[in-house]
């Protein structure tokens, strides 16, 4: 059997009546009511996730047509100045 010194594996050991690791641990003693109050927070938890989600697609893809409109733009410009640039070195004789 284990020494008086040595800790317990994974597996071995009381599995009942230890503190819960995490929130959604539960004690062997849980009663359907806390299991139903906690499985509905979860429920609500998850629908607030996907509500967020929806929102964060919804400003992805207008930060994706608000890129595509700026670099149009930017081209636009880089056009303007070229010809802007070519037309005055005609004009000089360059």
């Amino acid at each position: 059997g284990p020494g008086p010194g040595r800790l317990p594996v994974a597996g071995e050991g009381p599995v009942e009546g230890g503190p819960p690791d995490h929130s959604y641990s539960l004690s062997s003693g849980t009663t359907s009511e806390e299991l139903l109050r906690k499985l509905n927070e979860q429920r609500d938890i998850i629908a607030l996730l996907e509500v967020k989600m929806k929102e964060m697609k919804g400003s992805i893809r207008r930060l994706r047509l608000a890129e595509a409109q700026l670099r149009e733009e930017i081209r636009e410009k880089d056009r303007l100045l070229h010809a802007a640039s070519t037309g005055t070195r005609k004009r000089h004789g360059l």
